[in-house]
């Protein structure tokens, strides 16, 4: 059994950690994700291959022979946002830090060094020799050689339509993708006139060489296709699609083996010629943040860069912690970018994302209808009995209702960072609010305080009388009574936030120079029809399903022999 298997990107040793309670029994609905998304990598000169974390700001090191995960460069380092890393001859490993603008050189002992802070959103970062280029994911976007020992940086070429990894060729030229309008370039590494490789290539993200000079471009949709191009004749392309969801990257280890990574589901995936693959880190959740469940009983999780729910149980392996079905994966059902609230409504899903929009999903059609545009961080979302949509829009410190015209009506403003609401049977709207650390009653135009001194409250839902929510700070669920205000913890230590012993980071920018950012995290619940409640473990890459834990058997009865009376 590999390291992996008992490996948590939480606390290291996730699969045997569980939420503790009384009241609740808690069960993974998959597996813990031992990493949070996978991006750059790159073989590193121990021979690990060495991958990107943008979404955790860290990066991970790991041993493609047993799957066993070690972080390098913690979440709560300098590095803030890591997209893509390379080493240089000298084993040092240069890092693009994506939000920030900043390209940093991590040296062999680990010693950090800025090198820059001009490089706009930079992306795709490469070395030949001792020289290092990188690229801005940006339109117009820039490619330039930067000096590690010093020196002002020169600009090679401008007009990138989103550059994103590039590599060296045969040739001494560099590639490098136009992810806007599907085309590869390439430019001589001393400067000179860029042209064009390829044109219509599906989704390019991604362009590698393998050893022997085979240029490889990935697609960053849903198939998991890889390109070809012959170079070195006719430039005929052929095409394998691998499955993978999401392709970020890819590295060649020495015997000319292809790994890839994904932007959407993490992990690292060792990739045949002909589009097989083996998982080396298994794929998951890169969250979850959201969480929702349909009538017919899928749960729905809002994974950022998609729309997951957990893969179904039954495959023949057992857990041996609980002895029944080994929990799986995740599995993709549609590329959904930057979703982060979610809730099921009569065969539709609606969802939210932090950088600004309101959107309906039909996934009968696979089709999406904006609802609203234009908002400051909106998170939390739930459906009023008339069909309105009620959002929480934290950014704006607001709650907001979005009706069957999509007209936006504010319920509640001057709020500190509402992130969740939620109804109760009288459809009066409460919100969380995890600056305040408090959940709050909209009545009318002003608000009410329900519960105060939680810490961080995030996911919130109502169970009859009682009111739950996931306290992000203290990694608990607490629960407060509607009739009499009284509150309780009902479960401890979820896996949610940051990792024990990890300092959270100052909030990162959600924008960067008009291209996403860093989202804020977000532990998601929701309430299931059965009583029990799903949980969006996002500190793990979990789901977790809280079920009323059944009372204690009633002892039985004591039989006592009484003796016989004495004469």
């Amino acid at each position: 059994m590999s390291g992996v298997d008992h490996f948590s990107r939480f606390d290291g040793a996730g699969s045997r950690r569980r939420a503790t309670s009384r009241r609740w029994e808690a069960r993974r609905l998959n597996r813990p994700s031992p990493l949070w998304g996978s991006n750059g990598v790159a073989f590193g000169p121990d021979g690990r291959l060495y991958a990107a974390q943008f979404l955790a700001g860290q990066i991970s090191a790991v041993d493609i022979a047993t799957g066993e995960v070690e972080t390098v460069v913690p979440m709560d380092g300098p590095v803030q946002s890591p997209d893509d890393l390379a080493f240089g001859a000298d084993g040092s490993m240069y890092i693009a830090d994506l939000v920030p603008g900043r390209v940093w050189r991590r040296s062999p002992d680990g010693a950090y060094t800025l090198l820059s802070e001009e490089v706009r959103v930079p992306n795709g970062i490469t070395c030949v020799g001792d020289r290092l280029f990188v690229n801005e994911m940006k339109t117009n976007g820039r490619l330039l050689e930067l000096f590690p020992d010093g020196g002002e940086p020169v600009v090679l070429t401008e007009g990138l339509a989103l550059g994103n990894a590039m590599q060296l060729g045969p040739d001494g030229c560099l590639y490098y993708p136009h992810m806007l309008t599907n085309q590869v370039w390439r430019i001589p590494v001393d400067g000179g006139t860029p042209e064009i490789v390829a044109e219509e290539v599906h989704d390019p993200v991604a362009v590698r060489f393998d050893r022997g000079g085979v240029l490889h471009v990935l697609s960053r949709g849903a198939a998991g296709i890889v390109t070809r191009v012959d170079l070195h004749g006719t430039g005929s392309r052929s095409v394998v699609t691998s499955g993978v969801v999401g392709l970020d990257n890819a590295a060649f280890d020495a015997e000319n083996r292809m790994f890839v990574s994904s932007f959407a589901d993490g992990g690292v995936t060792e990739m045949h010629p002909d589009g097989r693959t083996r998982d080396i880190v298994p794929r998951g959740f890169v969250g979850p943040y959201g969480v929702t469940i349909d009538l017919g009983g899928t749960v729905h999780a809002a994974d950022h860069y998609r729309l997951a729910s957990p893969e179904s149980a039954g495959r023949g392996e057992r857990d041996a912690e609980t002895g029944g079905d080994r929990p799986g994966g995740a599995i993709t059902h549609e590329l959904l970018h930057f979703c982060h609230g979610i809730t099921a409504d009569d065969g539709l899903l609606h969802l939210t994302s932090q950088y600004g929009a309101v959107q309906t999903y039909d996934p009968e059609t696979r089709s999406t209808r904006v609802r609203a545009t234009g908002l400051d961080q909106p998170l939390g979302i739930t459906v009023r009995a008339d069909g309105a949509l009620i959002v929480a829009e934290a950014g704006a410190g607001r709650v907001l209702a979005i009706d069957e015209a999509d007209t936006v009506t504010v319920l509640a403003e001057g709020l500190g960072h509402p992130v969740d609401v939620a109804l109760d049977s009288e459809q009066r709207c409460y919100v969380s609010d995890d600056r305040l650390g408090a959940v709050l009653r909209v009545d009318g135009d002003r608000t009410v305080t329900v519960a105060e001194g939680l810490g961080a409250p995030q996911g919130l839902v109502i169970r009859g009388t009682e009111l739950f929510t996931v306290d992000a700070e203290h990694r608990t669920l607490r629960a407060v009574s509607l009739i009499t205000g009284e509150s309780r913890v009902d479960v401890e230590d979820l896996a949610v936030g940051p990792p024990p012993g990890v300092s959270a980071r100052a909030e990162v920018a959600l924008f960067a120079h008009g291209m996403p950012g860093s989202p804020g995290l977000f532990a998601g619940l929701a309430a299931a029809p059965d009583g029990s409640l799903l949980l969006s473990a996002n500190g793990e890459g979990s789901l977790v399903r809280l079920s009323p834990a059944s009372p204690p058997a009633p002892a039985a009865p004591t039989t006592r022999t009484t003796a016989p009376p004495t004469k």
